[in-house]
């Protein structure tokens, strides 16, 4: 049964039924991210209404950003006129404003151990932001405190796991020694305290009122893929891409896969037959996970169909989370008036790769036998051998055009992180970069600090600790060589650290390391004597040592792991020859390390592009193009920074043509219908790329922030994709068309990488719809 918000949500959707054929939840799309928050928020309020003092569990995390602040903006502006008009348009009743602190609220889920203080606990969260943000009664809150939960009185976390690591073998064997036999006994007291907790759930009824997002494997709470159905509150480890996914918050994968987690069951969600169950889902990276859930049957390797056993169980989707419910698209392509090109390919393409056959053998049976293509038949005029063979030849166009280099043109090549470029098309670059006609500017627009390890700047430091008191430092010093700002000395600390790459001289190559980080350290604080700077070393080795993992660094810390990536990318580009004057570093000011991000302003984040396109004047600019709600949300603010930079700076007048490059990298990537240019990789550029990853970002080796989609260095998913991307196009066009090609290059393809070539033009409009998406402006 439908509520009142809801009727209203659904009347003002493109589809108008709450559950179309083959769905097992109910879905609700909506236009944008926050319109996800705004409808939660609302549903919630009006759930409360009815439920004053109801049992809640609501999400943490970054999902939940919208909701908490729509939740925060309705509750403190019952009163105005605007807010009572907003709550009736939405269905909420305005005369009546709810009083949070009759809540329940149950802590869904904690990392194992932590230290609750910590800003990246759970439970720091949920007092932050549901405590104190909305005011809930601590007194009537089920929290999850690790300080308190299994120890035995004055024990402490630390001296219990002392290095973080907790062996659930200890269940079912005997301690070996003092330390073993303590652990086995806090273990089996978290046991039972779980089987408490879930205990005083059922006592209140079960909960009332679900609020969760979805997981990189499907998890809801912490109950990934593969939990029982019946599963209910425990200690339990987690899966691979749960911990990636936690990395960013943990401090590394190191830390990330030490961590167990106590979380509320899939029994215990599902307990209370009325409970309210809502899942939002931003973007077409959650598309999978949302039409897995939604469409089949309920199973343990889909932890969200346990919801379907709830009336009242809901997904609250995006346009784009909603992209792979069969249903809902099919309705969308049947109901267009006119099918784009695009269209057309994309569903031609789909089938040719379902059916494992070339686009130019696919029969009238294959297209009747899908739906999509089964329309297409009956609206085109054109017959059957026109549409395969018009793909076909659009496919080979993108590959022909993935070949052609832009010669005596001005690249400027931005990226929201340091690698963004490397992994999104490096092999495009280094095929133009061999035209020497061609000139080329790289640009990182942000910092980046958050993916440099407290271990790994202990370890740079440590190196060059040992290195400070050497002769040749002090000759260096005595010659002012680590003047922050000397661009001649600056080149000279990548060509040492190259050098020693090529020598395979680990002495040579910590050299240059060290050197840059000494140049840095001096920028930083001003310290220019030797004792000072052993001084800073010092402490800052003491910071890195004491400073928990994931714990928000100060501004000078941010700036120094910000400057080792910066080191990096010029290492990069040095490897091609590139010094540091065409190698940027904008550090926009949104990008702060902060749970929720802020927006770009104009005089912060966009005037600096503005100046860097003004001076470069370039021909044509490369950027990341992430669709909605997917990849970092660095991406879309860069995105948004740039496209508002590019649109003054075309209306100085200043800008002569200009051609607009998309890429997108290991976050998400195009289908071959979006792109225009297919760029061929071979063994050759495979090997190259490897090889400078790992010789340029260092501190990215060891994949401390890793993709949930890949164990590994964030090079060697670069190259899965790729090889993936080239199969399928290797499908579309038949093995033939690139064994026998006339062309070497094509011959030694192995590899694509996609782009997307737009007008100025056509990118203010995807940018302005992208904006729309998330901003709802």
């Amino acid at each position: 049964m439908l509520s009142r918000v809801e009727e209203i949500a659904l009347a003002r959707g493109a589809q108008k039924k709450l559950a179309l054929s083959g769905e097992k939840i109910g879905v609700i799309v909506v236009d944008s991210f926050p319109a996800l928050g705004t409808l939660a928020a609302l549903r919630f309020l009006e759930w409360l209404q009815e439920n004053p003092e109801g049992v809640v569990s609501l999400p943490t995390g970054r999902s939940s950003e919208y909701f908490i602040r729509e939740v925060t903006r309705f509750v403190g502006g019952w009163r105005g006129k605007s807010i009572q008009r907003e709550l009736a348009d939405g269905g909420v009743d305005h005369n009546c404003q709810p009083d949070l602190r009759g809540l329940h609220f149950v802590q869904i889920d904690e990392f194992y151990p932590i230290n609750p203080k910590q800003h990246n606990s759970y439970y720091y969260y949920v007092n932050r932001y549901y405590l104190k943000g909305f005011g809930l009664d601590p007194a009537k809150a089920m929290l999850i405190n690790c300080n308190e939960i299994g120890l035995a009185r004055g024990g402490k976390l630390e001296e219990t796991w002392p290095e973080g690591l907790v062996d659930l073998t200890l269940r079912s064997r005997m301690g070996v020694d003092s330390l073993e036999k303590k652990q086995k006994k806090v273990i089996e007291n978290i046991d039972q305290w779980c089987t408490e907790y879930e205990e005083k759930i059922r006592r209140l009824g079960g909960i009332g009122f679900f609020l969760g997002g979805i997981g990189p494997d499907g998890h809801i709470g912490f109950n990934i893929s593969g939990s029982d159905l019946y599963s209910t509150t425990r200690l339990t480890q987690t899966n691979y891409e749960t911990q990636a996914a936690a990395a960013g918050d943990l401090g590394g994968m190191e830390v990330a896969k030490k961590r167990l987690v106590i979380t509320i069951g899939l029994a215990t969600i599902s307990y209370n037959p009325d409970c309210i169950a809502v899942i939002i889902a931003a973007g077409a990276a959650k598309a999978q996970l949302a039409a897995a859930a939604v469409e089949r049957d309920m199973h343990i390797h889909y932890p969200a169909t346990i919801l379907q056993k709830l009336k009242g169980s809901r997904f609250y989707l995006t346009a784009g989370a909603a992209t792979k419910l069969a249903a809902r698209e099919l309705e969308v392509f049947v109901n267009s008036k006119q099918l784009s090109s695009e269209q057309v390919e994309r569903v031609v393409i789909d089938l040719s790769l379902k059916k494992r056959k070339p686009v130019a053998e696919l029969n009238r049976a294959d297209f009747l036998s899908n739906p999509f293509t089964a329309d297409l038949l009956k609206r085109e005029s054109m017959k059957l051998s026109e549409i395969t063979s018009g793909v076909a030849e659009r496919l080979e166009k993108k590959v022909k055009a993935g070949t052609v280099i832009n010669s005596g043109k001005i690249f400027l090549h931005t990226e929201p992180h340091h690698d963004d470029l490397m992994l999104g098309y490096l092999p495009y670059i280094v095929r133009h970069i061999r035209e020497h006609s061609t000139s080329h500017y790289f640009v990182t627009l942000t910092s980046g600090f958050t993916a440099v390890t407290n271990n790994y700047m202990y370890g740079q430091l440590n190196k060059l600790r040992s290195r400070l008191s050497s002769r040749p430092f002090a000759l260096f010093f005595s010659e002012n060589y680590f003047e922050p700002n000397n661009d001649v000395y600056r080149n000279r600390d990548v060509w040492q650290y190259l050098d020693g790459v090529a020598a395979g001289d680990c002495g040579m190559r910590d050299d240059g390391e060290a050197r840059r980080l000494l140049r840095n350290l001096i920028a930083i604080y001003g310290e220019l004597s030797f004792e000072k700077l052993k001084e800073r070393i010092e402490l800052l080795l003491k910071y890195f040592t004491e400073a928990y993992p994931g714990q928000k660094d100060t501004a000078a810390v941010q700036k120094l792991k910000g400057m080792t990536r910066e080191w990096e990318a010029d290492c990069l580009w040095g490897y091609f020859g590139w010094s540091s004057k065409f190698v940027r570093h904008l550090r926009l000011g949104f990008y702060k390390g902060d749970l929720f991000t802020q927006d770009p302003t104009f005089k912060r984040d966009i005037l600096p592009v503005i100046r860097l396109l003004e001076e470069v004047k370039p021909q044509v600019i490369t950027l990341a193009l992430d669709p909605e709600g997917s990849g970092p949300d660095t991406h879309y603010k860069v995105l948004q920074a740039i496209s508002e930079a590019l649109k003054s700076y075309i209306k100085s007048g200043e800008a002569g043509k200009l051609e607009i490059l998309g890429y997108r990298n290991v976050w998400h990537h195009f289908h071959p219908a979006e792109a225009d240019l297919f760029v061929p990789v071979s063994l050759n550029m495979f090997s190259l790329q490897h090889s400078a990853f790992e010789n340029a970002y260092i501190s990215q080796k060891e994949a401390s922030f890793p993709s949930p989609a890949y164990d590994g260095p964030f090079s060697e998913l670069a190259q899965k994709i790729q090889v993936e991307q080239y199969q399928m196009i290797k499908t579309c066009l038949g093995r033939k068309y690139f064994y026998e090609h006339p062309s070497a290059l094509i011959r030694a393809t192995r590899g694509m990488v996609f782009l997307k070539r737009m007008s100025p033009e056509e990118l203010f409009s995807l940018s302005g719809k992208l904006r729309k998406s998330l901003e709802n402006l």
